[in-house]
């Protein structure tokens, strides 16, 4: 989840929880600990690409780390605020539903969060929504603008600050729903076509909850392809990726090339391009796929030239576009 968003969800559960007897002071407080688990950016200062990429929702990330900072959060407000009538349970009622729900979130989104650290390296993803969702971000922050503008006596807040949270809920039910849907439709066209596959995995392209881009395979490649909640057509088109694991022999020893792995989720693929070895993740999808099977993934790594490895994980993903591909793109989502 972006984190604007966070912070405007923050905001509105702080005025849940305090609303009158506590004034805007809650809503810093409120922004404050449902940005806490992002701290983890400090990380790129000092860790490599590969390394920084295991970081980000990691520990900050788990339930231990909201274990240890929801009483050190509660402990200090109340502190701050002396002399006040909110008891210490409230406090901890208050930061600890901030932070829980920053990491309940951030699971909606592909790129995996490990809830376990440091017990284990799990990652878990419910692979729901889209990392920067319009439908889901626009009510928070509506009501963020609405509550930070209004006096704190005004009869309107609690309306605003109960739509904030209840519209964002129902979009995310919304969206679990064309999960299933997405899921039913293409589990059955695995059996038809006879895809064989170990894992695989179904989340939304880009800016939408409509399209949804699926990945099957194993050891041996993936298929790739697009489903709509909009397609007409039961057959699906998929193009298959092998994995080429044979190119990272000469690597396969490398600690980055360690890394790389257990993030992606064994969802790599690994290609040659002029002298350089690329290692593509999978999960972060195509450029413009959806008209372009054969369409480079937006998430590739320079095994041979790591310096070059700054910005990876959206690397280009919206380069190219202008108003035809936007058109285009509006008419997949459509439907075929």
């Amino acid at each position: 989840m972006d984190s604007i968003t966070h912070i405007a969800i923050g905001t509105c559960i702080g005025e849940a929880f305090f609303e009158k007897g506590f004034g805007k002071k809650a809503m810093i407080w409120g922004a404050l600990a449902q940005s806490i688990p992002d701290i983890d950016f400090i990380a790129s200062f000092w860790m490599d690409t590969a390394e920084d990429l295991l970081a980000h929702r990691g520990f900050t990330h788990s339930i231990l780390f909201a274990l240890l900072i929801v009483p050190v959060f509660a402990l200090t407000a109340e502190k701050i605020h002396r002399p006040h009538n909110i008891s210490f349970k409230r406090w901890i009622l208050f930061f600890a539903a901030e932070v829980f729900l920053h990491l309940f979130l951030d699971g909606f989104n592909n790129y995996g969060i490990g809830w376990l650290v440091p017990f284990s390296n799990q990652r878990f993803s419910f692979n729901m929504l889209y990392v920067a969702d319009l439908f889901f971000s626009i009510w928070p922050a509506i009501a963020l603008l609405l509550l930070i503008v209004l006096h704190r006596f005004h009869r309107w807040r609690s309306v605003i600050w109960k739509t904030g949270l209840l519209l964002p809920a129902l979009y995310l039910l919304y969206c679990s729903y064309n999960k299933y849907q997405i899921d039913k439709e293409v589990n059955k066209q695995f059996a038809k076509q006879q895809i064989p596959h170990e894992r695989y995995f179904t989340t939304p392209a880009p800016l939408n909850n409509w399209l949804w881009y699926v990945v099957a395979g194993n050891d041996s490649g993936y298929y790739v392809g697009f489903r709509s909640v909009f397609d007409k057509t039961e057959m699906m088109k998929f193009t298959f990726f092998p994995r080429n694991d044979s190119l990272l022999k000469p690597v396969e020893d490398h600690e980055d090339v360690q890394l790389l792995r257990r993030f992606s989720q064994e969802f790599y693929t690994v290609e040659k391009r002029n002298d350089t070895l690329l290692m593509n993740d999978l999960r972060f999808g195509q450029r413009f796929g959806w008209q372009n099977p054969q369409g480079g993934f937006v998430f590739y790594y320079y095994l041979q030239h790591p310096e070059e490895n700054d910005l990876i994980v959206q690397r280009g993903r919206f380069s190219g576009w202008n108003k035809n591909e936007l058109l285009n793109y509006m008419k997949r989502i459509g439907g075929l």
